[in-house]
């Protein structure tokens, strides 16, 4: 067998074979959220351009990234209120126009104050989208495609992140921090306006339409709320890479904004080349969804206590891979576990919920990091973040445990 014929037969086509059955809807999903999510170039830099183009001290970014979650918090549960109201499809169209223009009115905002409330209003609306995603995408995949439809979601996602941080930190170098705003606002309109045109729900085939006559209400869900409890400590720990990480790769190991980006776009080129094959792979396993969710807060809590081994700024990719592995199974596992519960009750009361749980993360998570390596130095943050990781796994063994016995 030639090199050529192996890699077709072993890598090539078992790689392909992996989206197969996925709807002509969920596809479009997929390019939707791409095309947004190339522009969200801002966030990865939204700390280094609070501290640096705006002169901010790292006590008022943590209140500034408090607002962003707060913001989170309120916009996912609206979300999922009107989700419930009105249908997916008008709270996605709306959102996202109306993100756009915010994205790009946010660059004019200099005051510690406004930069607060203006953080607030765009994750308020932004976010208002995510339960709506969640439901239409529940709505347009077959029971047995989910977890895999969730996975090209998040392939999406990450395929707009890996570019994204790659060519937000050329623009800061060449330009400045204000192209960034004008190119996720634009990239949030362009978006809007591929939605109108393929996704209108007279035309789209609904593949998964769930109809409760009597719905069990989410917050009377015991088991649901332990898993977003270990969600949420999972989120303060991931969101670290967004925030802290990128001050600590400059200011510790010296990584230039270019440079930042693309350790950051590693991890958004490893699971679109990477994931879709191991969630086809790990589905078919003998290991159950809690178990995996255990398995990748374990590598994830380990990509933080890797950096405390050594000054050598090689083990910052070490530190980005066992992040990324870990990523790659908590979200789409996690993604399934909330969807496939939501099937007995308001599925935008469950799904607002879910993203409520790293809403919250958000509020606590980016504060929480900047003032501990405000106070503490990153060394002892990171430690702090290991035992927090230590929670989260005892949470999900736990739920695991309960599951086992329903």
């Amino acid at each position: 067998m030639t090199a050529f014929k192996f890699i077709q037969n072993h890598i090539i086509a078992p790689y392909l074979g992996a989206f197969k059955g996925l709807s002509k809807e969920v596809w479009w999903l997929s390019l939707i959220t791409f095309i947004n999510r190339a522009g969200t170039m801002v966030i990865p830099f939204l700390s280094l351009y609070l501290t640096k183009d705006l002169n901010f001290n790292l006590n008022d970014v943590g209140w500034i990234m408090t607002a962003f979650g707060l913001g989170s918090v309120c916009g996912s549960w609206l979300g999922g209120k009107l989700t419930d109201k009105i249908g997916y499809y008008k709270v996605m169209v709306i959102s996202l126009f109306l993100t756009g223009i915010l994205f790009i009115g946010l660059q004019y905002l200099q005051t510690f104050a406004l930069m607060c409330l203006g953080i607030f209003v765009v994750m308020l609306v932004a976010d208002s989208f995510r339960p709506a995603m969640y439901v239409a995408l529940s709505a347009y995949s077959k029971p047995e495609n989910k977890t895999r439809s969730i996975t090209l979601i998040r392939l999406a996602i990450n395929l707009g992140f890996s570019a994204g941080p790659a060519v937000g930190g050329l623009i800061i170098t060449t330009l400045s921090y204000a192209g960034l705003f004008w190119v996720d606002g634009i990239t949030c309109i362009i978006a809007t306006l591929v939605l109108i045109q393929v996704l209108n729900p007279k035309k789209a085939k609904t593949l998964d339409e769930i109809k409760v006559e009597n719905p069990v209400s989410a917050y009377k869900d015991r088991a649901f709320w332990i898993f977003l409890a270990s969600m949420t400590l999972f989120g303060i720990i991931f969101l670290q890479y967004f925030s802290t990480m990128p001050l600590y790769y400059k200011d510790v190991h010296s990584l230039t904004e270019f440079e930042i980006g693309l350790l950051l776009g590693l991890n958004g080129l490893l699971i679109f080349i990477l994931e879709m094959p191991l969630i086809k792979w790990l589905e078919k396993s003998r290991f159950s969804i809690a178990g995996l969710m255990l398995l990748g807060a374990v590598l994830t809590g380990a990509s933080f206590l890797v950096l405390n081994s050594t000054s050598w700024v090689g083990i910052l990719i070490v530190g980005i891979l066992l992040m990324t592995v870990g990523e790659m199974i908590v979200f789409p596992f996690s993604n399934a576990f909330a969807m496939t519960r939501a099937k007995k009750g308001n599925q935008g009361e469950y799904m607002a919920l879910y993203t409520i749980a790293f809403s919250i993360a958000h509020i606590f998570g980016h504060n929480a990091g900047m003032q501990m390596v405000d106070r503490i130095g990153f060394e002892n943050t990171w430690f702090v973040i290991t035992i927090i990781s230590l929670f989260c796994i005892g949470l999900l063994f736990i739920l695991k445990r309960i599951l086992l016995k329903t």
